[in-house]
């Protein structure tokens, strides 16, 4: 207590996707998931826990928050007082090298943050489970982004049984993420709405979950093996999988645009060329392009060819939280 703690945290994009709760309260998914850590987008947090606070304060980039993020960050941080006994609220500061709201995964790096920081501040000592169980509670994805490099979150049934371990935190494959940024705003229908309202109304959801898990299985197979091809296939098969549930849905809905469909066939000309390059996207328009690093120039020249207003990042595997 009594001292600033910061944590980084860097983001991670699912390869095997979670889509859809099973209890929306903790956040346990209908199905197991597995992602890679990535190096390039990440956020600092620092908490402090001052007892002549009356209320916790939110800084988001320079910006005092006072809507719904500083609520849900309250509420999280409600958890970790719990846990540690104290009733002091706290000034957080959080720098977000992420797109925020943009498909990006934001929310992943800046709960797991949250997470490690808040818990240190507050005089805990989680080891890196239980890190990942609370983290869990602002944002599923923030399971995973505790661990470096490939990592599953494992479904469980209740709080205790679903968290996140590292699968290969050093990862020995050659893969990377160009992140093809093709719309910044804010998404229209947030991840959590439109994951329940997909597992509420598409008649193919068990068929999802069911496959997921079969695609689980070879994905850790492909990494044990180093396999790339088999693990480019396998991400755009799930991606595509999960986003034909909100295609199914009733009212059907999208993240795709235009350039998200152009940017899908862009792909597929290359891998007719000979280029391995595969296709993962999550809640939003943007568009990530899995692939190796003699690949980097060919696919980001054909990127720049078709769609010169967008914006490229090139993404290696990236490490765990850290303290800085």
């Amino acid at each position: 207590m009594n001292k600033a703690v910061t944590a980084r945290a860097h983001t991670n994009i699912a390869l095997i996707k979670y889509w859809g709760k099973k209890n929306s309260e903790l956040i346990i998914p209908t199905t197991s998931s597995l992602s890679l850590t990535l190096d390039k987008f990440y956020t600092d947090t620092t908490v402090f826990f001052d007892d002549q606070l009356e209320q916790d304060e939110l800084f988001l980039n320079n910006t005092m928050i006072k809507n719904k993020a500083l609520t849900k960050t309250s509420e999280f941080l409600d958890l970790v007082r719990q846990m540690a006994g104290i009733k002091a609220y706290a000034n957080i500061t959080s720098v977000n090298h992420v797109p925020t709201a943009a498909g990006l995964a934001s929310s992943a790096s800046g709960f797991a943050a949250l997470a490690a920081a808040s818990s240190k501040a507050a005089g805990l000592d989680l080891n890196r489970k239980d890190l990942s169980r609370l983290a869990r509670r602002g944002s599923g994805s923030a399971s995973r982004s505790i661990f470096g490099g490939f990592t599953e979150w494992i479904a469980g049934e209740d709080d205790l049984t679903s968290y996140a371990h590292p699968i290969q935190e050093n990862v020995t494959m050659d893969i990377q993420m160009l992140t093809v940024v093709l719309d910044g705003s804010p998404k229209k229908i947030g991840s959590r709405q439109g994951m329940q309202h997909a597992i509420a109304t598409s008649p193919f959801y068990d068929t999802w979950v069911a496959e997921s898990a079969v695609d689980l299985v070879a994905m850790k197979h492909a990494i044990t093996n180093n396999d790339f091809q088999a693990l480019g296939e396998l991400a755009e098969h799930n991606a595509l999988q999960m986003h034909s549930l909100n295609f199914t849905a009733k009212p059907a809905f999208t993240y795709f645009n235009g350039d998200t469909l152009n940017i899908l066939n862009l792909i597929q000309d290359l891998r007719h060329q000979g280029i391995q390059a595969y296709a993962t996207m999550d809640a939003g328009p943007n568009v990530k392009i899995i692939s190796q690093s003699a690949d980097t120039q060919i696919i980001s020249n054909a990127i720049k060819n078709n769609f010169p207003s967008a914006l490229v990042e090139i993404a290696k595997p990236g490490p765990g939280i850290s303290y800085l």
